[in-house]
């Protein structure tokens, strides 16, 4: 396979989380993050609030400015997955427009995993209020609440975690990953 469009001759792939506040992102993927390190793959994750807090410092919450910033995410997970490394992004992604856009980019090294979780049970969950703040209408914009989510069509994974542990989450991640990345000997 050539390094454009193939994974398994170097290891790079991008696993791309997608799902609400509060769906269990971060969480699954700190866990695929261990294990795949553990199996001596090299691992970058590219969590939706750090790489506000540095990479995308100054974006606000509009529609135009949440698309810079998954543009922007897209961009390090493509020159790292090109690079032979497992780029795991954790970000809400909301619009399927972009995330379509950066599969377009890195093709089969692409790999979309909805994290699936209901408004409810994200709002049960959240430990911060944003949630609440939000149905109170005082945080505007807010994904899932005054802001759409559009969920993917077509992913390759995705994980209800309403349904399944976040261990079984991780094991169903880590099991596609297997089936196409080749471990370093």
């Amino acid at each position: 396979m050539s390094s454009q469009n193939g994974a398994s001759h170097n290891g790079g792939l991008t696993l791309w989380f997608t799902g609400l506040s509060g769906a269990g992102k971060s969480t699954i993927a700190e866990i695929v993050e261990a294990e795949l390190r553990n199996r001596g793959l090299r691992v970058e994750v590219l969590d939706g609030d750090v790489v506000r807090t540095n990479l995308s410092k100054g974006l606000g919450f509009s529609k135009q400015d949440r698309d810079t910033n998954i543009r922007r995410i897209a961009f390090v997970a493509d020159l790292l997955s090109r690079n032979g490394v497992v780029a795991i992004t954790a970000a809400i992604s909301p619009y399927r427009e972009i995330r379509d856009e950066a599969r377009a980019v890195m093709r089969d090294r692409f790999v979309e995993i909805y994290v699936k979780a209901s408004v409810e049970e994200c709002a049960r969950r959240d430990v911060k209020g944003l949630y609440e703040k939000a149905f109170k209408g005082e945080i505007k914009e807010f994904t899932g609440v005054s802001d759409p989510y559009e969920p993917p069509l077509d992913p390759e994974i995705t994980i209800d975690t309403e349904a399944q542990t976040v261990q079984d989450s991780a094991a169903q991640v880590l099991a596609y990953v297997d089936s196409r990345v080749q471990v370093p000997a």
